[in-house]
């Protein structure tokens, strides 16, 4: 709905086809159906478009082909994920993509956008930043694609940065953040940030963390919702918060505040697409504060950064 009110012209695509031809007749839009498994039909597929946002998780299965596909037809890649094997996908890519003139963009959504912004943010404002600390809070229930996109993430196992290389932490510890109703328990996962704040601000020491309100069993995931209802993402705002500690021992932090997580992905993936149909466009893996400025976050709308003591 939200690519369908910012005029942008577009068509839409799945595996599907019942479910592609309903969802087009509803928006009022053309579609195309393709499988992941069939490298021609992919190409078919994606003739004749300049960009695609992927959006159906989990991701780490279908993104590879669809990237490749992307780099041999020209068109750009994004999608909305967390999960960290598609930014490690897009990373490994980057030398390909260059030379057909591609973008790789993974994570135009939340958390992607807030977190790789407010890296950006923080580290301006201090010389030489050695170390970042992030935590985002889930305040409310999770979807089936984001609890599925969870457990992808879980698989790879607790990692950090150091010293600018990425390796195993299993004996990573829980940690106190502030989300501004004071200081909750957040627990250390590996998501795609471990890759962007340091693409996007060469910090060598990363280390993640979140706060998710409700432990979803792998078998619980199918009989979920498809995603909170709208009084539940007014009553739950998203928020990201982070610190960066610099050579000197100064450290800075802030959080983002905004409108929840399922609100917030459309309004910035759709902000992505119309920036990139406008020329702002750089080849090879990209994050969101490389290609559209540590300002992105917070040009959705009711979306605020705050500085901390």
């Amino acid at each position: 709905m939200q690519a369908r009110d910012s005029q942008l012209a577009f068509e839409i695509a799945g595996r599907n086809a019942a479910q592609v031809a309903e969802l087009a007749e509803t928006l009022g839009v053309p579609f195309r159906v393709f499988a992941l498994d069939d490298p021609a039909a992919i190409r078919t597929g994606l003739a004749g478009m300049t960009a695609v946002l992927h959006c159906a998780g989990p991701f780490a299965s279908a993104a590879q082909p669809l990237m490749d596909a992307c780099i041999a037809c020209g068109v750009h890649y994004l999608d909305i994920t967390a999960e960290y094997n598609v930014y490690a996908l897009a990373q490994a890519r980057s030398a390909r993509a260059p030379a057909a003139g591609v973008m790789l963009l993974p994570g135009v959504g939340w958390d992607g956008v807030p977190s790789d912004c407010l890296a950006r943010y923080l580290a301006a404002k201090v010389e030489q930043p050695l170390h970042r600390n992030m935590a985002l809070q889930v305040a409310n229930s999770m979807s089936r694609g984001a609890a599925s996109s969870v457990g992808e993430i879980v698989g790879v196992g607790l990692l950090v940065r150091a010293d600018g290389a990425i390796v195993a932490k299993p004996d990573a510890t829980p940690q106190r953040f502030d989300f501004g109703a004071g200081p909750v328990d957040c627990v250390p996962l590996s998501f795609g940030d471990l890759i962007t704040a340091w693409h996007s601000t060469g910090i060598p020491n990363i280390a993640l963390f979140v706060n998710i309100k409700d432990n979803i069993l792998p078998q619980e995931v199918a009989a979920m919702a498809a995603g909170p209802s709208l009084k539940e993402r007014v009553a739950n705002r998203a928020s990201v918060v982070a610190e960066v500690t610099a050579s000197d021992g100064t450290v800075v932090r802030a959080r983002i505040d905004t409108v929840n997580g399922y609100s917030y992905t459309p309004l910035a993936a759709v902000a992505a697409l119309s920036l990139l149909v406008a020329g702002q466009v750089k080849s090879g893996f990209q994050t969101p504060a490389t290609v559209f400025g540590a300002g992105f976050a917070v040009s959705i709308a009711d979306t605020r950064i705050i500085d901390m003591a």
